[in-house]
């Protein structure tokens, strides 16, 4: 893709930012994150696609993992250690891999993505195979760790699928699913954990709760799964069993769910 089409790196439509009181930055930023949900309202198809192909793998027995670096990669990471605590699933069913390693998670680790060869590495580490659905998340959509991540998974039998920020480009031609959510240029040019970040952000929220729902995991409206770890979770999940079982006394309830260790264990035991 050439640098002239990476709408990502396109000029930011504010000029002389600094000058600009704070009002006039939050007030600009706040409306260039309205174009965000519309951005990706239009690419709800092909989000639904790509779920709708890792939730067959997933139910099947499958893993999904998400490939990123930088701020891609970290949402990606966010994205998947937040499900074994609200879904109460394993913590290999949803994984994120970044490029650097968990120390890129708290510090810049630029250079880790520019290696063609690690990706592929990485998923190695994990066993990966056919059957698993792999993301590549990839604002510029060029990122060579995930593109020689997913070039190497279609040689190898394996779905991909990726969610970008540019229209054609590499990342997306490697991608059985492609998601290009295209949310135009940044408020600081090129600051693609902005907008791009937070598209990024809204299409995996879809993701990992869809597919938790087709794994079953939500009953209703309700985490009825979800770990009883702390004391507000405990104090939810007490009250979810009250409502739900229709159990008067709170105390008989937390015993229950304590026993348990969650809202669905303790009603199936009911």
């Amino acid at each position: 893709m050439k640098k002239e089409n990476r709408i990502t790196e396109s000029p930011s439509p504010y000029r002389h930012i600094e000058q600009m009181s704070t009002e006039e930055i939050v007030r600009s930023i706040n409306e260039e994150d309205q174009k965000v949900a519309l951005a990706v309202k239009k690419v709800l198809p092909a989000v639904t696609a790509l779920i709708e192909a890792a939730s067959l793998l997933l139910v099947a027995g499958g893993r999904v993992f998400y490939m990123g670096a930088g701020t891609s990669g970290r949402l990606g990471v966010l994205d998947a250690s937040e499900c074994p605590p609200t879904y109460g699933v394993d913590a290999g069913i949803i994984n994120g891999l970044m490029a650097g390693g968990d120390a890129a998670l708290r510090f810049g680790i630029e250079d880790a993505e520019d290696s063609y060869e690690t990706g592929w590495q990485d998923l190695q580490q994990h066993n990966i195979k056919p059957g698993d659905f792999v993301t590549g998340i990839a604002a510029s959509g060029t990122t060579p760790y995930v593109v020689g991540a997913l070039r190497q998974c279609r040689k190898h039998n394996i779905a991909t699928g990726c969610i970008v920020c540019n229209p054609g480009s590499p990342v997306a031609s490697h991608a059985d699913y492609p998601v290009e959510v295209i949310t135009g240029p940044e408020f600081i040019t090129g600051s693609t954990r902005m907008k791009s970040g937070t598209a990024q952000k809204m299409v995996l929220n879809m993701i990992s709760t869809a597919l938790m729902i087709r794994l079953g995991r939500v009953h209703d409206n309700r985490m009825v799964y979800m770990q009883i770890t702390n004391e507000k979770l405990t104090d939810r999940g007490t009250r979810m069993l009250m409502e739900t079982g229709g159990i008067a006394d709170y105390e008989k309830a937390k015993a229950l769910l304590l026993q348990h260790g969650s809202v669905q264990a303790a009603l199936t035991n009911l």
